[in-house]
């Protein structure tokens, strides 16, 4: 890896529990990545602002107040009005298997539910990054 992987995690909506969005937040700065933690009560508006203005290749959303089917697809569609369609947008919270799939066949990467080691995370974004590298030089 020539650069550090750059993620922004957002707490969407009004869900105002933030513990496991910072351990993620540290677990993921551990790894060596450059994480952008944006806060609470973010709107799909800003995390997708937020993720073009920090030119970030990551996006995470952790959500636990049952609103993920819209929020997931929402900062998706802002991400691609945007061009940003190469920011892996990827998260947790309480989502039920059925709704994992359904959002993973809208666009959404791997999600993950309480209790994932974060070493799960870690390594599907370093495995989307390094693939995602690989294609480029291809392409080049």
């Amino acid at each position: 890896m020539d650069r550090p992987i750059r993620v922004l995690v957002a707490k969407p909506g009004l869900d105002g529990h933030d513990r496991g969005a910072k351990v993620v937040a540290a677990a993921l700065r551990d790894a060596g990545m450059e994480v952008v933690y944006t806060g609470l009560h973010q709107t799909p508006e800003m995390i997708a602002t937020a993720a073009v203005q920090e030119d970030v290749d990551v996006v995470g959303l952790s959500i636990l107040s049952g609103a993920h089917m819209t929020l997931f697809p929402r900062v998706l569609q802002l991400l691609r009005e945007q061009g940003r369609d190469d920011i892996l947008l990827t998260g947790g919270g309480i989502i039920p298997k059925e709704d994992m799939e359904a959002l993973r066949a809208q666009g959404v990467g791997q999600l993950f539910g309480p209790g994932t080691p974060t070493s799960d995370l870690i390594d599907f974004i370093k495995h989307w990054f390094a693939e995602r590298q690989r294609q480029e030089s291809h392409q080049a």
